[in-house]
């Protein structure tokens, strides 16, 4: 793989509109370039007959079944609260309207 030059990562940090300094650049250069090489070393160890993965141990849910269960009753919640309005919790806005 060729080494990445100043020149391509100057023109990816103006794509992402990054103002980076002549010495940033070189010093992402070679970072980019070591980063480079290790994916191809990486995709050269996995062969055609491994399939793509997300994850190297199979994942099983864990979480419990979704069941029904009775709640509060709507007095007894709104009765905890600082202020109530129409069956709803009243808190203070936070966000003005737009004209």
């Amino acid at each position: 793989m060729s080494a990445i030059t100043t020149e391509e990562v100057a023109r990816l940090a103006a794509l992402a509109r990054l103002d980076l300094a002549p010495d940033e650049l070189e010093y992402l250069a070679g970072q980019l370039a070591v980063i480079t090489e290790a994916v191809a070393v990486v995709s050269e160890a996995a062969g055609g007959n491994v399939p793509p993965t997300s994850h190297p141990i199979p994942l099983v849910n864990v979480f419990r079944e979704d069941v029904v269960e009775p709640s509060l009753p709507q007095e007894v919640v709104l009765g905890q609260a600082p202020a109530s309005e129409a069956g709803q919790f009243k808190v203070p806005r936070i966000m003005r309207e737009e004209p």
